[in-house]
């Protein structure tokens, strides 16, 4: 244990990324469907791997660089590989981030999903789009809430800040999805403002 450990102890999720390669945390990435919204959602990562649970809390909760950058390894080797996204259409294809609230984000200093979009498209010629989806209002926070009252708490939650053009593809991205009422609503959004092709997404299952 090094001084500075002995002085300040690393947190347990802390010290999960430090043991782990970045190579062994990509190696988790298998992505699967998830029949909680329509379109189904695409996850990357099993929540229930005590890594990718260390990454998740570490990027929401810490603003961890270390979990940023293993999620972003993460999302930028789906967008590659992926079978619906043509290397010839990325040009079209644009990473929308779940919004945070305004007291949230400010609370927080950062938006976890928008920093992971960054880094994984530091390589790719995907661009991000951060500002064309804006909380309608400030929600509860979702853990300790059952599925319904999900849904009821998420229904409405965004709207989309201008006309989102059919010929792109949509990526709505969130962190974790467990009922997909969050995603579900930011698709619906997009959908109202005219998107014809919007793949929901979510970095853990």
């Amino acid at each position: 244990m090094s001084l500075f450990d002995f002085l300040f102890p690393p947190r347990v999720d802390e010290l999960a990324l430090r043991g782990i390669s970045d190579d062994d945390f990509l190696a988790l990435v298998k992505p699967r469907i998830v029949p909680e919204t329509r379109p189904s959602t695409v996850a990357l990562l099993s929540f229930g791997d005590a890594s990718v649970r260390a990454a998740i809390h570490e990027a929401k909760y810490h603003g961890s660089e270390r979990a940023f950058r293993l999620l972003g390894y993460a999302l930028a080797d789906y967008l590659r590989d992926a079978d619906d996204i043509s290397a010839t259409r990325l040009n079209l294809v644009s990473l929308v981030p779940i919004p945070l609230g305004i007291e949230r984000q400010k609370e927080r200093g950062f938006n976890q999903v928008e920093e992971v979009a960054k880094r994984a498209v530091q390589e790719l010629k995907i661009k991000i789009e951060t500002c064309l989806l804006i909380r309608t209002r400030e929600t509860i926070s979702q853990i300790s809430l059952a599925r319904e009252k999900r849904k009821e708490n998420m229904r409405g939650a965004f709207k989309a800040t201008r006309h989102a053009d059919p010929a792109y593809t949509y990526i709505v991205i969130d962190d974790v999805i467990t009922t997909g009422a969050t995603l579900q609503s930011a698709v619906d959004a997009l959908k109202d403002a005219g998107a014809e092709h919007i793949i929901p997404l979510a970095l853990a299952h």
